[in-house]
């Protein structure tokens, strides 16, 4: 899978627009989507602010899908959809894990 490929996946698991991209990257959206229709590999600084609005690492980006076994399908899913959430979305479910992780 290629960078463009990779990006596009994540946008679809988080269901993210070009736009919303956009908007979490600091990113201008014609950037963006000429990026896409011209298929050209973004540069260095633009794909550490994608990684960064999806919550992860370039080193994260570029790992393996078969390299994170120790995380469970069910696991990665959580991990991606909690990513996706606001900052405010993020603390109501520390909240509510840490609540019932005291139980």
């Amino acid at each position: 899978m290629n960078v463009l490929e990779k990006i596009k996946k994540m946008q679809a698991e988080r269901g993210w627009s070009t736009y919303k991209l956009s908007y979490e990257s600091g990113l201008t959206q014609s950037t963006l989507s000429n990026m896409f229709a011209r298929g050209t590999c973004p540069t260095v600084d633009t794909l550490e602010k994608i990684c960064t609005a999806f919550g992860i690492s370039l080193s994260e980006f570029f790992q393996e899908e078969d390299r994170r076994a120790y995380v469970s399908k069910e696991e990665q899913d959580l991990l991606n959809k909690y990513r996706a959430l606001t900052d405010k979305e993020k603390e109501a479910v520390k909240s509510t894990i840490n609540a019932l992780s005291k139980k």
